[in-house]
């Protein structure tokens, strides 16, 4: 091992999606803590992100972590599992390149996969591609199930809260946008919404003109 690789410290990576799941990120880290102690690795720092999406490319942990391999303070990467660590195959091969660029190993201990082999980064691909296939495969399922409440008539999303009545009544009465949110208790947006859907009903039931009939040209006689 040469001198710039013993300055250089070990991450351990952990991220839970709420943080309401505090017992999954001591779980992630005691874990982590355990393959160090195993594998003799006893100079590593913490980087976890709580209530934070893997959907995100960007977290404040994971944001750190990265500086720490750009300047090329690590010299390995450990995650409890790379669905923790990657939020698609694009991300994970997007990191893998830059840790490979560094010098930086990357080991999933779930997975008992690391990063040191061409087997490992070959791994690390397929399994991203399969994490993100069944994340697109849940994203089609609930189009799927929107989409058939839709057909049977359900309603989708928050429910209208403002008074539509109340505005349309207090409109009639030329009443200002002030007074109108007073009484109804909503904002001026509501009631600008509400005047346009008043205005674009009143354009629906006004029947439009009938084309005019075009003047036949008179013939002209040769006699």
């Amino acid at each position: 091992m040469n001198n710039e690789s013993q300055n250089r410290t070990v991450a351990l990576y952990a991220r839970v999606s709420t943080d309401q799941q505090a017992s999954g990120l001591e779980a992630q880290v005691r874990a982590l803590k355990e393959y160090c102690q195993k594998n003799g690795l006893n100079d590593y720092e913490l980087f976890a992100d709580e209530n934070q999406s893997g959907a995100k490319k960007s977290r404040p942990a994971l944001d750190r972590l990265m500086k720490e391999v750009r300047d090329k303070k690590v010299a390995k990467v450990i995650v409890f599992a790379f669905s923790r660590f990657a939020r698609s195959t694009t991300h994970l091969l997007s990191a893998l390149n830059e840790f490979k660029a560094h010098n930086t190993d990357f080991v999933s201990i779930t997975e008992k996969i690391e990063t040191n082999s061409p087997m490992g980064v070959a791994m690390f691909t397929i399994l991203g591609a399969l994490s993100q296939m069944e994340r697109e495969l849940i994203s089609q399922r609930v189009r799927a199930g929107i989409a058939n409440a839709r057909a049977q008539g359900k309603r989708i999303g928050r429910k209208k809260t403002s008074p539509s009545e109340l505005i349309r009544a207090l409109l009639k009465q030329k009443m200002t946008y002030r007074e109108i949110a007073k009484i109804a208790g909503c904002s001026h947006g509501c009631i600008s919404a509400e005047k346009r859907e008043v205005l674009k009903e009143a354009q629906a039931k006004i029947p439009q003109p009938e084309p005019l009939p075009i003047p036949e040209r008179p013939k002209l006689s040769l006699v």
